[in-house]
Order: C-alpha cells, then sequence, then structure tokens
C-alpha cells in the first residue's frame, strides 16, 4: 500500500512537480517565462491603445474581403487586345507550367463583354458593372498586379489574412489587436461580419487567434438579432445577479491562475469582462435604425435585415467608437458560370448592384467625417480569374472564367494611402503581371506599416520559434504611400 507521501507525489501534475523543486530549476523558470508571456497578453488587451513602432497613418482598418475571386478583367482591368481575340485557342506559351483549378486542354481566350471607361483625373478604366466607383476614382488607390501562390479559395484566403495557406496562424486582424491594443475598452478590438448567407471558405480561421490568446481574436456579429450570440443576459437573471456571477467566476479563474499560470485563464477573466461590457455597448452601436433616412439610402441599408450594405455602415459606426479592425466578408463571388448568376454579364451586374454602391458609400461618409485620413479601406478578393473560358461551361451559354492566382486587382482608400492613383499592370492579355507586382506578403507587410507596425519587428513567439504575419518574405509598397 502506499504511503500518504506517495500518494501527495501522485496527485501533483508534472508542472507543479516542476515548479516547487526550486526557484533556478528548469521547471521553475519555464512557469516564469509563462508567467511573464501570460501577463503580457492579458496587459496588451486591458490596458487600452499601445504605441506603434514608428508614426502611423492609419489608426484603423475596414476589409471589404470580395470571397470567391471577383473577376478583375470585368471590373478593373481593361484588356483591347483580348477582347479582339476572343474565342481564339489561348497560346501555349501562356498554358505550359500552370495548373488550374477545373481547366485542362487548351481553353478559349475570353475578352470581357463589359463596357469599359475612364474615371477621375488618374483616368482609372473601370468597366459599367461598378458604376458607383466610377464617382470615387479620385479618392482610391487601384493596384492592378496583386498575386498570390494558390488557386483554391480556402489556401488562398489562409495566405491573404493569416499569411500561410494551412491553419493555425494569427489573423491579420489579430496581428494588429496585439500589436496595437483596443481603443474602447467597451466594445471588441476586431470585429467580423458576414453577409450573403455563407462564410468564407477559409471559414472562422480568417479572424482566428491562431496560437496567440484568443483574446486577439475577432468578434463574429451579427447584423440581424442579437449582434453577438449569448452576450444578452438569459430570462430571469439581472445585470446585478450577472455581475455577482461574474464576481464568482473571476475568483474561480484566479485561483486557478495561482495555481497553474495558464495564459488562457487571464484570457478567459478580460473575455468574460469584456462580454459584460458589451451587453450595453455592442447593442447601441449596432443599431443602425438610429442612423438618419438620407444615410441609410446612401448605403442601401435596411434596418434588421442581413445585408453588406448593412455591414459597410456597420463598419463606419465600429471605427468611430474605436474598433481597431472591421473585417467583412461578403460570400459570391466565385464566378465559374456554371450556373447564371455566375455569368460575368448579367450576374455580375447583379451581385455588384449590391456591392458598389455601400462600399463607394462607405468611402465618401468616412471621408465626409474627417475618418477616412486615418482610416484606411481595403477591397478585394484572394484571387483573380483567367483570360480564358472556364473548363467545365466552354460550350455554355453562360460565360465564367476559372481560378486565377498571377492577377488580380485591389483597391485601397484613405490611411495614408495615394488617392487617384493607379499602380502596376498586367499584359496585354492579363496572364502576367508586368510592372510593379505586389504579392499578397507585399500588402501585409503595407498594411501593418499604415498602421504603425514594422512586420518584421511584430512578433509573437510560440513553440520556441519567432513568427510573424509575412513569415519571411514582404515589403512595404512604399509607391503608393501618400
Amino acid at each position: 500500500m502506499n504511503s500518504p507521501f506517495h500518494e501527495s507525489l501522485k496527485a501533483q501534475t508534472r508542472r507543479h512537480f516542476l515548479g516547487s523543486t526550486g526557484q533556478f530549476s528548469l521547471g521553475a523558470l519555464a512557469l516564469q517565462a509563462l508567467e511573464l508571456g501570460a501577463a503580457k497578453a492579458t496587459a496588451e488587451t486591458s490596458s487600452g491603445a499601445h504605441p506603434p513602432h514608428q508614426p502611423a497613418k492609419a489608426r484603423r482598418v475596414i476589409y471589404l474581403h470580395m470571397s470567391g475571386g471577383p473577376p478583375n478583367l470585368d471590373i478593373f482591368d481593361y484588356k483591347p487586345e483580348l477582347v479582339k481575340r476572343s474565342g481564339q485557342p489561348c497560346p501555349d506559351s501562356f498554358l505550359k507550367g500552370r495548373q488550374f483549378a477545373f481547366t485542362s486542354g487548351v481553353p478559349s481566350l475570353l475578352g470581357t463583354p463589359r463596357t469599359f471607361s475612364q474615371h477621375g483625373s488618374a483616368g482609372m478604366w473601370m468597366s459599367d458593372a461598378v458604376p458607383h466607383f466610377h464617382s470615387i476614382a479620385d479618392d482610391i488607390t487601384l493596384v492592378r498586379s496583386m498575386h498570390t501562390d494558390q488557386f483554391n479559395h480556402a489556401p488562398a484566403e489562409l495566405l491573404l489574412f493569416t499569411g500561410h495557406a494551412r491553419q493555425g496562424r494569427p489573423s491579420m486582424g489579430s496581428w494588429a489587436t496585439y500589436g496595437l491594443g483596443t481603443e474602447n475598452q467597451d466594445l471588441p478590438a476586431f470585429v467580423a461580419l458576414i453577409s450573403s448567407g455563407t462564410q468564407p471558405s477559409g471559414g472562422q480561421n480568417l479572424w482566428g487567434s491562431g496560437f496567440m490568446p484568443s483574446v486577439f481574436q475577432g468578434v463574429q456579429c451579427r447584423g440581424k438579432g442579437d449582434p453577438v450570440l449569448f452576450a444578452g443576459n438569459p430570462s430571469g437573471i439581472t445585470s446585478a445577479l450577472r455581475r455577482s456571477q461574474l464576481n464568482a467566476m473571476e475568483e474561480i479563474n484566479h485561483r486557478q491562475w495561482e495555481r497553474q499560470r495558464h495564459p488562457e485563464t487571464l484570457t478567459r477573466i478580460a473575455q468574460y469582462e469584456l462580454a459584460y461590457r458589451m451587453q450595453t455597448s455592442v447593442p447601441e452601436v449596432m443599431d443602425i435604425s438610429k442612423e438618419p433616412r438620407s444615410m441609410l439610402d446612401a448605403y442601401g441599408a435596411r434596418p434588421g435585415e442581413s445585408s453588406f450594405a448593412n455591414n459597410c455602415l456597420l463598419a463606419r459606426r465600429l471605427v468611430e467608437n474605436g474598433v481597431r479592425f472591421v473585417h467583412l466578408f461578403d460570400w459570391g463571388w466565385d464566378f465559374h458560370g456554371t450556373n447564371p448568376r455566375e455569368d460575368i454579364r448579367a450576374g455580375l451586374s447583379t451581385k455588384m448592384a449590391a456591392t458598389d454602391k455601400p462600399a463607394a458609400a462607405l468611402i465618401r461618409d468616412l471621408k465626409q467625417r474627417g475618418l477616412l485620413e486615418d482610416t484606411l479601406v481595403v477591397l478585394g478578393g484572394e484571387f483573380g480569374r483567367t483570360p480564358f473560358r472556364e473548363g467545365r461551361t466552354a460550350k455554355s451559354p453562360v460565360l465564367g472564367r476559372d481560378h486565377y492566382p498571377d492577377c488580380f486587382s485591389l483597391m485601397l482608400a484613405g490611411g495614408g494611402v495615394k488617392s487617384g492613383f493607379d499602380y502596376g499592370s498586367t499584359d496585354e492579355l492579363g496572364f502576367s503581371g508586368v510592372e510593379n507586382k505586389v504579392h499578397i506578403h507585399d500588402l501585409q507587410a503595407t498594411i501593418m506599416h499604415l498602421l504603425g507596425l514594422d512586420h518584421e519587428r511584430l512578433i509573437y513567439r510560440f513553440q520556441g520559434r519567432d513568427y510573424r504575419l509575412t513569415d519571411v518574405h514582404g515589403h512595404v509598397v512604399k509607391d503608393i504611400l501618400a
């Protein structure tokens, strides 16, 4: 039979044992490091805003993600030569060594059926699919030479927003929150909004915190119903009773922290407190019915509904109340041409009718309120579309394009980027970037730079290795900076 001494040893975890072997033991030193890291994580989120590495041009970001990959050749990148050669077999030199998601053999070139015209002082080419963008040409930078390494949706979105094509890394908004903290203790620093009824292919990883403490993850808010699920008091529970419950839970969690020193325990305490404060602050901010009718009409927003227009208006309300990073995800941009909704003619017009008006309204609204100067707005997808017909629909009356990572367009406004500026170009058929190519990691580095963060110094140590959003890549695109 074991002695009481042996029983007490069995009751100890390895962490407890190592922690009790002396303040200079390996276990004790590891626990001290863990405690310091956890305390730092809590301080990062509970002490408000933190100074950036360098002077910031943007205090906040609104990222409008068109999930699925918009057809850039039918919106922003006008190719008259491709139109002339539409229907011809694609030259072998453009296909050699390339892999496509749904196309094999020799596809037919597909010139745009859209009508293009020039707008703004820079004479930006834009199609008739985006009539409301025509009016903000002098407020934006249009990058036509984006490229990525992935040609399927989920890996491409993960690469874009976490810096890696596989799950498990912190998202861009989490990195910004980790580096800069929050400006409003009653609201999350990072909010995600979903429209079109479907989450992006990359899922919640796109606003997740990965291996960082979960306090840095984005809070998904809903435009219809309760803004945040389970944040409200259950039936029969008053605010006073909820406060009493939280006080008791905080005491229990602090006891656990004293025993185990696990960073997620402190995160849990901070998140409970934030949820309590959000019960009054979030419904107030998310109530767009208080906006004047003229503003609702400008966005095309309708209170009580869930839409991209509502989310654009919500984004403005969130950033003006101190939210650091707002991420809008809108599904439905996978224009393969497998059904009429994916046709680059009527289908694209329908999709854009619900999108370009509120996006343009958001930029004008921010500018009118004096917020655009230090709010960076980004709009784009995870990749582009091919200059030829999608293989599966080659004989269909519906026109569509396959995934294409080598060329796509991105729109930026405010927050320290130039106004009315065209940047980068692709070849005459839209197959390759030929001037000022911008990789996904370059975009990430530039967004962090505008926020005042040096992407090479913004580091989080995990499992003995230093990680950063841009991994070992990325250069700030200085030419687009104002």
